[in-house]
């Protein structure tokens, strides 16, 4: 554990970083991972503590350090009163804002006895209908693991990238197992402009409901004028407010990841920017605890697609955790957040 300690008049910051092993070993287009890193920032002021959760990279012990020195440089700020519009103006989007940012929700949350959902002018959450994630397999594998999670109505599946062929065999194989259920796949970014057009006829015709990133980001401009026959949703390429102008005209829905975003300040303003656009919601997440998806599931209240299933990839949860009952969701517990 690293911490930065104040005079105990002050809030004093606290950090510190997890490895979270999964389930099983868990493949997207660019990589495979065996373990997810987190860091989670503290806020002590006084009898209350303000908590936030990010995932700066899924297995790279350099970018968690370079997070946990960054955070560690800011505890002279936290001490003299830091304030989620002080960060914003601090920090650019990303993870470290965030980890921050959901901790000062949570403090003046606890500071006031109220929500962090009153705080925001919001409505008080409910349970929501989340997807479950299928990580790239073999056809068959998928088909049985889908098979297995009959609870879970909606799932997003991964795919491979250049393996277009394999991959429409996944989709099938799935499809056949579940054949009454939402699909949505997830490319990663890992296609091309002749690929998507080949792939989304496709997939249109196996029912699924959108196709997330299909392109790189910064090389999605042939999107502009493409008729897909399955709604498309940026992902990397609309990472807070700056971005979206970019995704209008590409894309039909923006997946809002806090840890993106920079925390649930810019998450719910990109969020009511995007409807003004006419775009539409998806939110997700990072392969994180329930302290990560508690305030992404305050931003899904509004959204047409939710992808909260981090806790369900990994081996080991925070206590008391968001609670996933028969493919919902439920809020958080103001002893986890908010």
């Amino acid at each position: 554990m690293t911490t930065a300690s104040a005079p105990a008049q002050c809030p004093s910051l606290h950090i510190f970083a997890e490895n979270l092993p999964l389930h099983e070993p868990f493949r997207i287009s660019r990589m495979a991972f065996h373990h997810s890193q987190v860091v989670v920032a503290e806020i002590l002021a006084g009898d209350h503590v303000g908590r936030g959760e990010c995932e700066p990279h899924e297995s790279d012990p350099v970018e968690r350090d370079r997070v946990m020195a960054a955070l560690w440089a800011l505890s002279g700020a936290v001490a003299d009163g830091l304030d989620r519009a002080a960060l914003a103006a601090l920090l650019p989007a990303g993870p470290i804002r965030n980890a921050l940012d959901c901790a000062l929700w949570d403090l003046e949350a606890k500071q006031r006895g109220t929500s962090v959902a009153a705080l925001a002018g919001r409505p008080a959450p409910v349970a929501l209908p989340t997807v479950f994630t299928l990580g790239i397999d073999t056809p068959r594998a998928m088909a049985e693991k889908a098979e297995r999670m009959a609870a879970w109505t909606r799932l997003k599946i991964k795919l491979g990238g250049e393996e277009n062929a394999l991959d429409l065999e996944r989709v099938a194989a799935v499809r056949r197992a579940r054949p009454g259920a939402e699909l949505i796949v997830d490319a990663n970014g890992g296609w091309t402009m002749d690929i998507l057009r080949q792939m989304a006829p496709a997939l249109a015709g196996l029912g699924v409901a959108l196709i997330e990133q299909p392109l790189p980001p910064g090389k999605d401009a042939p999107l502009a004028g493409y008729a897909s026959p399955v709604p498309l949703c940026a992902d990397e390429s609309c990472l807070d407010r700056s971005s979206l102008p970019a995704v209008v005209g590409r894309y039909a829905y923006i997946n809002i990841k806090l840890d993106k975003t920079g925390g649930l300040t810019e998450a719910l303003a990109l969020s009511d920017a995007a409807e003004a656009a006419g775009l539409g919601i998806m939110v997700g997440c990072m392969t994180g605890t329930s302290l990560a998806m508690a305030p992404a599931h305050l931003v899904a209240q509004r959204a047409r697609f939710i992808d909260l299933d981090g806790p369900l990839l990994i081996g080991w949860d925070r206590r008391p955790g968001m609670r996933y009952e028969g493919g919902m969701v439920h809020p958080a517990e103001p002893a986890l957040w908010g």
